[in-house]
């Protein structure tokens, strides 16, 4: 298995990206918002100076997982606004006529520039698929492993993720397993009990298991 970083210039391999994220997460807010929107939210990640869009390729090169992360997540916001508003913009609104109900949700995905500022810099997994035929072999745990080696911890304190509380228990369990410790659990205006992970590079994980 090969990990590498995607080129922002590599639009068919973001595609690809944008295809494994459909069938990883079928019920997810982001996947409602279309193709168009994550081909948009997945390149600014390659764009983005303190970003970047791993990928994972198979034996025979085929693409079987991703991963997308953020040294900057506010930063990474605010980039997305400024050059691609008018995109978001109009991928939002054909979800929102799909589905009016979404419209908060809508509004405060605008304002995550400002929820998304912590006094500590640190790096965010953002997104993590795995293709559903390639779950189970190690591609996630081998995206992660990336990011563990490639941080320069002199700069960030630790890495984050977030993942649902609920329902989520072998996802829970995989981070775990990984290394990550549950910092705390919050309520999203939803009502969605979600589940903050931490991974620090001092920290030994195997004391746990």
């Amino acid at each position: 298995m090969k990990i590498r970083k995607v080129k922002a210039q590599e639009h068919k391999l973001i595609r690809q990206v944008v295809e494994i994220h459909m069938a990883a997460f079928p019920e997810f807010f982001l996947t409602f918002l279309g193709r168009g929107f994550l081909r948009q939210m997945y390149g600014c990640y390659c764009h983005h100076g303190k970003s970047g869009l791993l990928v994972a390729e198979g034996e025979n090169k085929e693409l079987v997982g991703f991963l997308a992360y953020s040294g900057n997540l506010s930063g990474l916001y605010k980039y997305m606004i400024e050059k691609k508003l008018l995109y978001f913009g109009w991928y939002s609104a054909g979800a929102f006529f799909r589905n009016p109900r979404i419209f908060m949700r809508l509004l405060r995905a605008f304002l995550k520039p400002e929820e998304s500022k912590r006094q500590e810099a640190y790096i965010e997994l953002s997104s993590i698929g795995v293709s559903p035929s390639s779950k189970g072999k190690g591609v996630g745990t081998a995206l992660i492993s990336w990011v563990k080696e490639n941080t320069y911890f002199e700069q960030y304190r630790y890495i984050r993720l977030e993942t649902d509380a609920e329902g989520n228990d072998g996802t829970n369990h995989f981070y775990q397993k990984n290394g990550f410790v549950l910092d705390h659990i919050y309520s999203t205006p939803e009502g969605r009990l979600m589940n903050e992970y931490r991974w620090y590079k001092s920290f030994n994980a195997d004391s746990l298991f």
